[in-house]
């Protein structure tokens, strides 16, 4: 599934989006839903195949500009480390 992820990920570089894959999804952050909605429509239409799931949450906090980055740094202060660990370690 590898490709199909890459076909669809690349297709974000035509929106006004910023976006970080990791091993369950991707996130996307932009300012606008209509470019979040475009964004993600054309990702999924990138994708090859004969069927094909994309699954949307859409978290719209207005009150705050804070990037979703912001969340992990926030558990990391509350650890007292990183937010991360290899296994065996």
């Amino acid at each position: 599934m590898a490709a199909d992820v890459a076909d669809a990920v690349a297709a974000l570089d035509e929106f006004d989006v910023s976006y970080e894959t990791n091993p369950m999804g991707t996130v996307i952050e932009t300012d606008s839903i209509d470019e979040l909605l475009a964004a993600v429509a054309a990702a999924h239409k990138a994708v090859e195949g004969d069927r094909v799931s994309t699954f949307l949450k859409v978290d719209d906090k207005r009150t705050s500009d804070a990037p979703a980055a912001a969340k992990v740094e926030g558990v990391e202060e509350a650890l007292g480390r990183a937010a991360r660990r290899e296994r065996g370690e």
